[in-house]
């Protein structure tokens, strides 16, 4: 298979004149609050909206001039015309020689027959699907499904890892205030035998769902798993006297109680699922792109297939503004070159994402794997080596709770991490301590630390403040540390969608400068393969043990002799 080499970005003279422009701004000297001061319209040069999401970027290391040489090396990257194939088809994850189509997870129903791939109509096979979703929501929802005993279901448990797990937690945690059916969910996905033991507590297995998510149904931790949630289903069923011991009334609990969302349904079947409750998605969803594909099927059965829609429709908002706008007014694609401006040119290593709206607690983790496994590589898309620094480290908590933990060295430590603060006007649950809006005094913080991290403190402001002279040094605030506010009207299924298709194009935007393969996930392999041949070494098998080297050996004789049964 042939395959189109990137084009190396740090070659072109696009790259040389943002060299230039970052040498400039470095001998200049970096001060926002010099910036700020010069240009009364900086902000307003600034800021931009996409969907009903606003951003501001002015407190970034930047000139308004910078973001016109952004849009210069977007286009000498030919950030378009990866766009255009990624969008119709084309195989661009040349290691798996797959096309990349989540945006079609979201397409109306008006776009069948515009995106046929490899002799499939996407949009039509996508619809079909969500159709039959959404049947099986209803009925679940309504009650019309049952348990075996008759009960409705009130939980479902989604037993899932990586994309099929990620997503769909962050997004029940994010719109738990949107839960109407009285259904709740929960989630495992860890092989360790703690995670099912602490998410099947308290459960009734009358009426408990179990929704297993591999699309190949072989994943080993989810098989596990799945297999020992039947264990725990029906050996609590016969406990209570629920269903006898035989394999006819085990079959029926198994049938009423088990979903997939898998295309073998060959392994279905031999799980004991009944085939017609598989819901199926396509190799040209990779897993941390498919929460909007059957993946979600938890959060249809939650939210209801209507939420769902909204959701979808907030993810095309964006997929539709990021194709369609001119890159110097782009913010999607300003912001993906905005990372590699301080991945590049400032070395900066990572990336915080501080939500501010407790919902979005899993928001960091879910983007960890979003942009960490598809952009942490050495090798682009060609196969050849990179030729800059690739990838940074994602993380974050919600605000305020990381005031307390980390942002001291955010505001003081001797890395730069650029920062996104993520807030929104509006909650579901205001309230007041005495005269005070709660959810102002929270906004007051998130509003309050970019102003902090970008003006800081001066040592004469310390001063004035009466502070001894040997204090001096430690209340100093240096400022000009990065940051981008991104601000909604409320948290929604939309925008959720809209914040969730945001991350994704910035992700691909990098990968794109990078020359990277962004959608496939090869280095995640070797420990899953080497995890099959050191496990019989661990408890039996002497020979196997004799085969690793001389520290897993050793770590293994330290579980030999401390492990009690």
């Amino acid at each position: 298979m042939a395959i189109n080499p990137p084009i190396d970005a740090t070659q072109t003279q696009e790259w040389a004149a943002l060299q230039q422009h970052f040498d400039e701004l470095q001998a200049e000297g970096v001060d926002l609050k010099t910036w700020f001061a010069n240009d009364s319209s900086r902000v307003e040069k600034l800021s931009f909206d996409a969907g009903d999401l606003h951003f501001d970027l002015s407190k970034n290391l930047i000139k308004p001039e910078t973001l016109l040489l952004f849009a210069d090396l977007a286009k000498a990257v030919k950030l378009d015309e990866r766009t255009k194939a990624m969008y119709t088809g084309v195989h661009i994850n040349n290691t798996e020689d797959r096309a990349v189509l989540h945006t079609a997870l979201r397409r109306p129903a008006e776009d069948e027959g515009k995106v046929i791939v490899d002799g499939q109509d996407t949009v039509k096979d996508v619809r079909e699907t969500l159709d039959r979703i959404y049947a099986f929501a209803d009925k679940v929802r309504s009650g019309e499904w049952t348990g075996v005993t008759g009960k409705k279901i009130t939980t479902v448990v989604n037993i899932g890892i990586g994309g099929s797990d990620l997503g769909p937690v962050m997004v029940y945690e994010a719109l738990k205030a949107y839960a109407d059916a009285g259904i709740s969910a929960r989630y495992i996905s860890n092989i360790d035998p703690n995670d099912l033991a602490e998410k099947t507590k308290g459960l009734d297995p009358e009426t408990t769902m179990f929704i297993i998510v591999s699309k190949t149904f072989t994943t080993l931790e989810t098989l596990t798993n799945a297999r020992e949630a039947r264990t725990w289903l029906l050996g609590e069923l016969q406990a209570s006297g629920a269903i006898d011991g035989s394999d006819e009334q085990k079959a029926d609990a198994i049938r009423r109680h088990f979903v997939a969302v898998s295309t073998n349904l060959e392994k279905v079947a031999e799980f004991g699922i009944d085939p017609a409750n598989a819901f199926g998605f396509w190799n040209w969803v990779g897993g941390r792109y498919s929460v909007d594909s059957a993946v979600g099927t938890s959060l249809a059965v939650v939210f209801g297939p209507e939420r769902f829609e909204e959701f979808l429709h907030g993810f095309h908002e964006i997929d539709e503004y990021f194709a369609a706008t001119p890159f110097e007014k782009n913010v999607v694609v300003l912001l993906g070159i905005l990372n590699v401006w301080y991945r590049n040119f400032f070395k900066a290593a990572s990336h915080a994402v501080l939500p501010y709206d407790q919902y979005l607690h899993r928001f960091p983790a879910y983007l960890q794997q979003l942009t960490m496994e598809s952009n942490g590589k050495s090798v682009r898309w060609d196969g050849t080596p990179v030729t800059s620094e690739t990838g940074e480290i994602f993380w974050g908590e919600p605000g305020t709770n990381g005031q307390h933990a980390f942002y001291q060295l955010i505001h003081q430590g001797t890395q730069l991490i650029p920062a996104d603060f993520i807030a929104f006007a509006n909650t579901p649950n205001p309230t007041k301590d005495g005269g005070q809006d709660v959810h102002e005094l929270f906004l007051g913080n998130y509003l309050a630390q970019t102003k902090a991290l970008a003006f800081g403190k001066t040592a004469d402001e310390v001063r004035a403040e009466g502070t001894a002279e040997e204090i001096v040094p430690a209340r100093v605030f240096a400022g000009n540390r990065p940051t981008t506010s991104i601000f909604g009207d409320a948290l929604t299924p939309f925008s959720l969608g809209e914040l969730i298709a945001l991350y994704e194009h910035i992700t691909f935007v990098e990968g794109t400068v990078w020359g990277l393969d962004s959608y496939d996930q090869w280095g995640v392999e070797l420990g899953k393969q080497l995890a099959k041949q050191i496990t019989p070494a661990i408890s039996q098998d002497d020979d196997a043990l004799a085969q690793q080297d001389a520290s897993t050996q050793g770590l293994i004789k330290f579980y030999r002799e401390h492990r009690k049964f």
